[in-house]
């Protein structure tokens, strides 16, 4: 891609459809306007899907039925889920993935735990017999 003035290297968004578990594309994680496109008949199969990856900053369900929401977020190996939304996020809630993906959680009290190293120190102060 190509950026204004022809400067930088940019690329504008683009759909990968037909995407299949076995290409790249749909294994990596991708930062950029890049969307793969995995087909599938079931939810089990949809759930499959997105947990087979080394993966799992975030994930998007689009639904009506909020059974099917929880049911589906409460499966889902990812650090946040987004429903019926993208990217809708607040400073005061923890932010982060989950096996290869990001460095922790960020963002609220949850992450001083992320930029602290707890010690525990037994200390006996009276003189032993």
């Amino acid at each position: 891609g190509e950026g204004q003035n022809g400067q930088g290297l940019f690329i504008g968004p683009t759909v990968f459809d037909g995407v299949t578990d076995g290409m790249t594309i749909g294994r990596e994680e991708i930062f950029g306007p890049v969307l793969a496109v995995f087909g599938f008949d079931t939810e089990e199969e949809a759930v499959r899907l997105a947990n087979d990856s080394d993966y799992g900053l975030a994930a998007g369900l689009w639904s009506q039925d909020i059974d099917r929401i929880m049911r589906v977020s409460r499966r889902l190996r990812s650090g946040q889920v987004f429903v019926n939304n993208w990217a809708d996020m607040d400073q005061t809630v923890p932010f982060g993935g989950v096996k290869q993906s990001g460095n922790g959680r960020d963002k609220s009290h949850h992450s001083l735990e992320e930029y602290s190293d707890l010690k525990t120190v037994w200390m006996t102060l009276t003189p032993a017999p």
